[in-house]
């Protein structure tokens, strides 16, 4: 393995501050240049809908994370945005609208965009711009907000909106919130939280139109608001690549070194990490990026693929998926990746408002683990999915992970 002698990053969020960081933690001595898109030093995106109204300003990452780009890197370009890629068996190159570079590594960690139907005119929350112009408009008083979507995004938003006494409605196609990511069974766990919290919650109702002041639904009726916002999920920023390398739904497929993949396999020289990115995984397949703990913790396996430095015995590379949320004064964490086939087990306890969900395949297999109001079970959700091998158990009469582990 020959260590390169310059890297390349292109993005500057927290995967590719991640990157440049685990980098110079591990002794790498080389040149690192970044180029990012929007013009601000990195900052944690979570905080813009989990804190939207009582956060003003970004959370910045040299701050949360301990981690200074500016410092780390030797060039750091935070409104150089990349415009096109051209790879190469000997260094690839990145053109934005000013230059052209050329590195022996490139990392792609340009993150994703806030997706909105065509047609739709109504705002987005992904950067520290929208949470900005949001904050705006629901101003001083009550506003009536409706957020299309039902999400990890509008669940957070709708919390926070609510509780700082706008009126707030939500839309959402599916059966129940968070069926995409939890299923329609399990999301509906989470449906009486929504009136708690003082959130009117339609579901199974398909929107046909979208302005800022109003939401038009397929059976006719019309949704008057003073703020729209739309939370439908969001895209892996890749569109600037081109035909330059295949893309699965966006994303780029990684192996377990996060060595981007063509259809002969790695791509010298060329990485992906981050929303971006969709990974090998012995456990799970294909794991999808998107979420927060993929982006902080995937670029440290990178590196250390990159310079052949050992894997930490304790996460090893194969991470376990992680996503959480604090939504509606509730907090929610998801350990593991459950697919469409497998089937869920709430464990509950009579006396206990929180729940523990498992999802095991046909086989047994468990796959996945919800905590929901119970932060005991996110520890133990970690020790049991923790293994090289994906565990076989068996809930019978749990009432929580944490009596599981105990077994």
């Amino acid at each position: 393995m020959t260590t390169p002698p310059d890297v390349l990053v292109v993005g500057a969020g927290l995967a590719a501050t991640r990157t440049v960081a685990a980098l110079r933690e591990h002794g790498y001595d080389g040149h690192v240049r970044v180029l990012g898109a929007e013009g601000l030093a990195p900052y944690d995106r979570p905080p813009l809908s989990k804190h939207l109204l009582d956060r003003t300003g970004p959370a910045w990452l040299a701050d949360e994370i301990d981690a200074d780009l500016g410092a780390l890197a030797d060039d750091v370009r935070l409104a150089e945005p990349a415009r096109t890629l051209r790879p190469a068996p000997v260094g690839t190159t990145v053109v934005t609208d000013v230059a052209e570079h050329t590195a022996a590594c490139v990392v792609l960690a340009t993150g994703s965009a806030a997706a909105r139907p065509a047609g739709w005119d109504a705002r987005t929350l992904h950067t520290a711009q929208d949470a900005a112009g949001l904050r705006d408009l629901l101003g001083a008083g009550t506003r009536r907000l409706v957020l299309v979507g039902a999400g990890w995004i509008g669940a957070e938003v709708a919390g926070v909106a609510a509780a700082a006494g706008h009126d707030v409605t939500v839309v959402e196609a599916a059966d129940a919130p968070l069926a995409g990511p939890l299923g329609v069974e399990v999301g509906a766990l989470t449906r009486p939280w929504y009136a708690a919290a003082g959130v009117r919650l339609l579901t199974g109702v398909r929107v046909a139109a979208v302005r800022p002041d109003a939401v038009t639904l397929a059976d006719g009726r019309t949704l008057a608001a003073d703020v729209v916002l739309v939370a439908v999920g969001a895209r892996p920023a890749t569109a600037w690549l081109g035909d330059a390398l295949p893309r699965d739904e966006g994303r780029l497929r990684v192996d377990e070194a996060y060595r981007v993949l063509g259809p002969d396999g790695p791509v010298p020289g060329l990485h992906a990490v981050g929303d971006v990115a969709v990974r090998r995984s012995a456990r799970y397949g294909w794991v999808p990026g998107g979420h927060w703990d993929a982006a902080l913790r995937g670029p440290d396996v990178l590196v250390r693929h990159l310079l052949g430095v050992p894997a930490d015995p304790a996460t090893g590379d194969d991470l376990v998926p992680y996503a959480f949320s604090t939504q509606l004064g509730h907090d929610l964490a998801l350990l593991g990746l459950p697919s469409p086939g497998d089937v869920p087990t709430v464990l509950r306890a009579p006396d206990d408002a929180g729940f523990s969900v498992l999802w095991s395949r046909p086989d047994g297999t468990t796959t996945a683990a919800l905590a929901a109001d119970r932060p005991r079970d996110v520890g133990a959700a970690r020790r049991l999915l923790a293994p090289a091998a994906l565990p076989r158990i068996d809930p019978g009469d749990a009432t929580s992970l944490a009596a599981l582990r105990r077994r």
